[in-house]
Order: C-alpha cells, then sequence, then structure tokens
C-alpha cells in the first residue's frame, strides 16, 4: 500500500505563490502517473493536476498557465507550484499515485488564498 504525506499549504493573499511536495513511499513509482487532486469545502475532490511516468503532463482548466506539476523519481516526491493564486484555489490539496490512483490518499494540505 502505498503511502503518502503531503506539505506546504498554507495562507497566502491573492497572487502569491506556493509550493506543496508529497512524499510518496512504495517501489517503482517511477512506472505510474502520479497527481494532485484538491476538495473545497462542501465540493467534490477534484483532478487538477497529472504527471505521468514519461513526464507528460496535464492540468485542469482552472489551473493552466499557473500551476506547474513535476515529480523528483529518486525521491519519490511529487510537487505542485502554485502561482498567481486565486481565492477559488482555497481547498484541501491531496496527492496520489501508483496502481491505487485515484484511490489512494495522504491527510491533505490546506491551502487558503485571501486577503
Amino acid at each position: 500500500q502505498v503511502q503518502f504525506v503531503e506539505s506546504g499549504g498554507g495562507w497566502v493573499q491573492p497572487g502569491g505563490s506556493l509550493r506543496l511536495s508529497c512524499a510518496a513511499s512504495g517501489s517503482f513509482l517511477n512506472n505510474y502517473a502520479m497527481g494532485w487532486y484538491r476538495q473545497a469545502p462542501g465540493k467534490q475532490r477534484v483532478l487538477v493536476a497529472v504527471i505521468l511516468s514519461d513526464r507528460r503532463t496535464n492540468y485542469a482548466e482552472s489551473v493552466k498557465g499557473r500551476f506547474t506539476i513535476f515529480r523528483d523519481n529518486a525521491k519519490n516526491t511529487l510537487y505542485l507550484q502554485m502561482n498567481s493564486l486565486k481565492p477559488e484555489d482555497t481547498a484541501v490539496y491531496y496527492c496520489t499515485a501508483g496502481p491505487s490512483f485515484g484511490s489512494s490518499w495522504g491527510q491533505g494540505t490546506q491551502v487558503t488564498v485571501s486577503s
């Protein structure tokens, strides 16, 4: 069972930046997709960004051009660089990866964007 530990969240003003990290346990994760989801209060958890094993990426329309997902396979760590943050980016962010992509999560990290 892959385990995830997300970190890097916090409070930031609109227009600010944050970098999230996710340390994942498990072998051969470099062979699998890794991704970030987020869940705002009262809403469903949605996919924000995904990076495949060949490092191709895909983003939700709402974050394109502002967020960048990247991975360090040697460290089994996933990152999400978030720039030009907006209040609507406020959510708990979760990472996922491996064979249980989309069904196994860490505790999440809270991101709050407000003035």
